[in-house]
Order: C-alpha cells, then sequence, then structure tokens
C-alpha cells in the first residue's frame, strides 16, 4: 500500500510540474537509449580486437613482416587498430611522415563515428536543466501573478509557497536527468580515449616494420591482396 501512495505521489508531482515534464522524460529516454547502445558498441573489441593482437605476434614470431599476411588479419577482424593499420599499409613505401599523416586521419575518423551518438547524451547534459529552469520561471510567474490576485484575507504566504514548491519540481527533474546523463557521457568518453590508446600501441609496435619499406615503392592494396608476392610500385 506504501509503494502504491509513493507511486502515486510522484505521478501527482510529475502532472504538477506541467507540460515541459514532458520533453525532460523525452530526454531522459534519448540518454537511456544512446547510453545502452554506445555501451555495446563500444566493447574492447571496437578498437583492438584480442584476435587481432595475438595474430600479430603469432605473425612476427613466425617470421620477417609479410604486408599481406597482415593485410588479410586486418580484413578478418575489423576494427579501429584494423582500419588504421590496413591505411598504413596501403602506403607502404611511402615517406614515414606520409604514414604517420593516414593514421591520424584515419584515427579521427574512426573516432568521429564512435562520438557521434554521445553527443545524444551531451545534448540532454546541456538541456534537460535548461528546460528544467524555464518550467521553473514558468511556474514562478504564475505563482507571484495568483498571489498578487487573491482576495483580501487570503493566506498569501502559504499559496505563494504552494505555487514554489510546485514550480521546482521541473528543476528537480531536469537536474535528475542531466547529472546522470554528464556521468555516461564521460565513461564513454573515457572508453573511446581509453580504446585509442590501445590503437595508439599497436601502430607504435607497426612503425618500425614500416621504416624498413620507406622510399622503396608504394605496395599497391591488390598487391597486398594477392596471395603471391609481388614487387612494390615505384
Amino acid at each position: 500500500m506504501n509503494n502504491l501512495a509513493r507511486v502515486q505521489t510522484l505521478w501527482e508531482l510529475f502532472l504538477a510540474g506541467g507540460v515541459l515534464m514532458w520533453p525532460i522524460v523525452a530526454m531522459s529516454l534519448v540518454v537511456l537509449t544512446f547510453g545502452i547502445e554506445r555501451l555495446i558498441a563500444l566493447r574492447r573489441s571496437r578498437f583492438v580486437p584480442r584476435g587481432f593482437a595475438t595474430g600479430l605476434l603469432r605473425l612476427a614470431s613466425e617470421g620477417p613482416f609479410d604486408p599481406r599476411k597482415v593485410y588479410r588479419l586486418c580484413k578478418e577482424h575489423p576494427s579501429a587498430a584494423a582500419d588504421v593499420v590496413r591505411a598504413m599499409l596501403e602506403r607502404l613505401g611511402r615517406p614515414l611522415p606520409e604514414i604517420e599523416h593516414v593514421v591520424e586521419v584515419t584515427k579521427e575518423r574512426d573516432a568521429s563515428a564512435m562520438y557521434a551518438n554521445i553527443r545524444p547524451i551531451s545534448l540532454a547534459v546541456t538541456v534537460t536543466p535548461l528546460l528544467g529552469l524555464l518550467g521553473t520561471v514558468q511556474g514562478m510567474i504564475l505563482a507571484f501573478y495568483t498571489t498578487a490576485n487573491l482576495e483580501a484575507g487570503a493566506n498569501r504566504a502559504a499559496e505563494l509557497a504552494q505555487g514554489i514548491y510546485v514550480a521546482l519540481i521541473t528543476t528537480f527533474a531536469g537536474l535528475c536527468v542531466a547529472i546522470p546523463a554528464a556521468v555516461i557521457a564521460h565513461f564513454l568518453e573515457g572508453r573511446i580515449l581509453a580504446g585509442f590508446r590501445r590503437v595508439d600501441g599497436v601502430v607504435a609496435g607497426m612503425l618500425p616494420q614500416f621504416e624498413k619499406y620507406e622510399n622503396r615503392g608504394r605496395v599497391t592494396p591488390a598487391q597486398l591482396a594477392a596471395d603471391t608476392p609481388t614487387a612494390a610500385t615505384p
């Protein structure tokens, strides 16, 4: 019975908050939906899959660096690390600064795609407190207007206190959405940064192999995909 009464009270508070409670609820659903989606999408395998990392170690232990085997490994384990390494391989033989540039471009492109669905959560962090404040200002205006037009002898202090109490509901609701949204957005951004640090570790381990091919002619994607060795293209 107490739980039922509590639910009814919350529902009554929601209704008392006015029409601006509905967009606040909508923003909470946005935070929940995109938060769950990003938690799934930004798992460890999205950056450096375990199979990709172990595959690189295995290839390194088998003998000399073979770009074709690494290229096939990248295709078998699609991920941020694989995208970066594949972009490096497609410029194999070019000057090292050019390879480092394509690494940064590829990382920025992948990071932008990962951040895309965090933006609605960040929007909720900004918008929901403003919606709450707008509802409170609206409620305060109505409260003061109602108090100013009370009949003589009415308890103005009680009426004003009741109006302010109702007006603050939207601010409370907005903060209840914005604070968890800020924590979720910060956590997801930290996961992306940590993931790309692991990608940087993979790139750092690969660069010495690319230095050996510098200025020896470019290897094309078709040559990398071939099953038999092909001479580099000047």
